[in-house]
């Protein structure tokens, strides 16, 4: 991949891979992390895509697993997160935002309700993005009130 192919990618598909991460994570530091590792892969990635939506699609698609793995690790079910050691307050948030809103949810949750209201992905893109029935993606939405 050309460096200036590479650099508009990061530019354009960062905060999405971010928001992603963070909504799976609900840590700051493990979001970079996974940002950082995803777009490393992209940058090593060896085939062509065919357009930007099958860029945005792979870069979701990555980060999910990465996130996966890192929930799934021992080191991670065996330490606390820095903000939980921690008495001071974190970097205020938009008010208007609702990453942490969606951060309090169970990692499952969150990342379904981000895709279909932050990233306006249908319940079928949702399930291929996650590689899970369609089926499992209305529930989640049902059950944390999004869909009646």
């Amino acid at each position: 991949m050309e460096d200036r192919e590479f650099i508009r990618l990061v530019e354009e598909y960062s905060g999405l891979v971010y928001r992603v991460a963070y909504c799976q994570l609900n840590n700051r530091a493990d979001a970079d992390d996974i940002m950082q590792d995803v777009f490393l892969a992209l940058y090593t990635y060896e085939k062509h895509f065919a357009d930007d939506g099958h860029v945005r699609a792979w870069l979701i698609r990555v980060t999910v697993n990465r996130c996966r793995n890192l929930l799934g690790s021992a080191r991670y079910r065996t330490t606390v997160p820095i903000e939980a050691a921690e008495n001071v307050p974190s970097q205020p948030q938009k008010s208007d935002s609702l990453l942490p809103v969606l951060s309090r949810l169970k990692p499952k949750y969150g990342v379904v309700l981000y895709l279909f209201y932050y990233e306006e992905y249908s319940v079928k893109e949702i399930a291929s993005l996650l590689g899970i029935r369609q089926t499992v993606v209305t529930t989640r939405l049902c059950i944390t009130g999004s869909v009646q």
